[in-house]
């Protein structure tokens, strides 16, 4: 075993404080893992993992306020100063028979032995004050290198759990890496594995590559065959040809590039991701050899439904992404009421995320095209900041009558209520004058004197 003391790592106080308790009482004991990665590339990590030669027996008998969250795989949560660490024993796995957990581990007090069982290189060093970075399959190197690398035969790291293939890629997002030659190849060879793998941890890596610095990196799992098992709608994409004014490079291409010019916040980078998954169902090619897309957003947005429906996605979710969808083409008047009537179509809350997805998709589109559709897209804020400082109506609620206004007037209850509601919107939609309580109430009994006496109309 050697040690690496050339990089410090600022461990903070918690943490530090059960290393040194564990050391006290006579045991080995290390942060590992991404705490140690993140550290020594200088990004902040989001937690602080314990690895220990100590036993959870004796992890417990150590510390006063201990939480027993998986003494069965060697791991205790330690509560100190208020921060939850998760203290677990060297160990070494079983086989896999589910490809996820293991089927039985055993404790040990060889740290290699648990380093070794561990997925890439870079998330398989551990650290302390005394010893400094252990490193005992060449993380150090990788990380000046900026690769990604499977510890020992990549085979059966995937083997162990599918998922890794997948997660290989996700970590070249997230740090801007390369893949090895050698995990690229057993990427490629395991991927159909990932069919074993629950849509819910699937959706996790998911999401984690696409809020990454670098979502682009779809490509590389489409490349690997990953997303042929995952996100087939995104390999359809990528086979599907374009050739117009507006895109001469694939909708997969294009679909990558909005996803780049948007910022990484998982709603918007998810509708990037989807937006077009319409146009390879419904493309035609015109005689002149150019391609066509005409009415792409509709079955774009019932496709997108399938697929965060297959991934388990929370409804909340899936209808945003459904909605802004559906909307992506739309291209508002560029007038007051043309915007105020997008604003209600896309909806008061969804209108500034769909004014990032046009920018985005107009982002991915040829340099040709862009210049004028970015100063039309400027007009359309223009409008729209003018009508959110004026006060606009733009929905039923903002209205100046209600529908126990209507019940006041004589009108029954049910659905002409709802429909006088709706014209009288739409009028205000048309002219925001007309949105004064009087006015709306005299325009409201004629609406109701001139439907007869159908109580339904």
């Amino acid at each position: 075993m050697t040690a690496d003391i050339r990089q410090k790592i600022n461990i903070p106080d918690p943490a530090k404080k059960v290393l040194e308790r564990l050391h006290e009482c006579g045991y080995e004991a290390y942060v590992v893992g991404g705490c140690v990665r993140d550290s020594v590339i200088g990004m902040v990590p989001d937690d602080w993992d314990i690895t220990t030669g100590a036993t959870p027996e004796q992890v417990r008998a150590i510390f006063k306020r201990t939480i027993d969250t998986g003494v069965e795989h060697g791991t205790v949560t330690v509560r100190m100063d208020g921060e939850s660490l998760e203290v677990t024993t060297f160990r070494i796995d079983g086989d896999y028979a589910d490809h996820r957990h293991p089927d039985n581990v055993s404790f040990t007090t060889d740290l290699e032995e648990d380093l070794k069982r561990r997925d890439f290189t870079i998330n398989a060093m551990a650290y302390n004050d005394r010893d400094g970075i252990i490193d005992l399959f060449g993380g150090m190197e990788d990380l000046k290198n900026g690769i990604v690398r499977c510890v020992g035969d990549p085979r059966e790291r995937f083997t162990e759990d599918a998922l890794r293939i997948f997660r290989a890629v996700r970590f070249c997002a997230k740090l801007g890496y390369e893949l090895d030659p050698g995990t690229r190849e057993a990427a490629a060879r395991m991927a159909p594995s990932l069919a074993m793998v629950s849509a819910e941890r699937i959706r996790m890596e998911l999401e984690k590559l696409l809020v990454s610095p670098h979502p682009e990196m779809i490509r590389l799992a489409w490349e690997c065959g990953i997303t042929k098992i995952i996100l087939p709608e995104f390999d359809a994409e990528m086979d599907a040809v374009q050739n117009n004014a507006h895109h001469k490079i694939t909708v997969g291409e294009h679909t990558i590039r909005t996803m780049m010019a948007v910022e990484p916040d998982r709603i918007l980078r998810l509708t990037m991701l989807l937006h077009d998954s319409g146009k390879p169902v419904c493309q035609t090619l015109a005689p002149d050899g150019v391609f066509h897309y005409h009415g792409h957003a509709a079955p774009g947005a019932v496709i997108a439904k399938e697929v965060m429906e297959r991934l388990k996605y929370d409804k909340a979710t899936e209808r945003t992404v459904v909605q802004l969808i559906q909307n992506h083409s739309l291209y508002p008047e560029l007038t007051p009421e043309g915007v105020r009537r997008a604003v209600v179509q896309i909806g008061e809350d969804l209108f500034p995320l769909f004014l990032k997805v046009k920018r985005a998709d107009i982002g991915g589109q040829s340099e040709e095209v862009q210049q004028r559709k970015f100063e039309y897209m400027d007009q359309v804020e223009l409008i729209y900041r003018g009508i959110l400082e004026r006060g606009d109506c733009l929905s039923l609620k903002r209205l100046a009558v209600t529908g126990d206004d209507l019940i006041a007037m004589g009108v029954p209850k049910g659905k002409r209520i709802g429909k006088i509601l709706n014209t009288l919107l739409d009028e205000v939609l048309a002219d925001p004058q007309r949105n004064e309580r009087d006015c709306l109430l005299a325009r409201a009994a004629k609406l109701v004197s001139s439907s007869g006496d159908n109580p339904e109309d």
